[in-house]
């Protein structure tokens, strides 16, 4: 998975693809809001629907993003760049 990590106002964002055939269900969203704990820059999850805290597992599934959704990540914080890498790379390794 090639990242682009952009600047934008709102801090560094990463648009990538969801690859998991059932979606951001509970297991994968619980991965997710579990490795976005591990950085203290505030991330943000993106969607069609809404808006969320990534480190937050029911925000991520509030969302249910279907397979093929794409979703930007937002981060904020001194390590906005190296969370958005490692959570691109969960989701790009992730499988159902």
């Amino acid at each position: 998975m090639e990242e682009t990590i952009e600047e934008t106002s709102r801090g560094l964002a990463l648009r990538l693809c969801l690859n998991l055939r059932n979606g951001l269900h509970a297991r994968p969203a619980a991965r997710l809001a579990q490795e976005a704990q591990r950085y203290s820059a505030a991330i943000q999850l993106v969607s069609d629907t809404g808006e969320v805290d990534a480190k937050s597992m029911l925000d991520v599934l509030s969302l249910a993003p279907p397979f093929n959704a794409e979703l930007t990540l937002l981060a904020q914080g001194h390590d906005a760049r190296e969370a958005l890498c490692g959570l691109a790379r969960l989701l790009s390794t992730m499988q159902d």
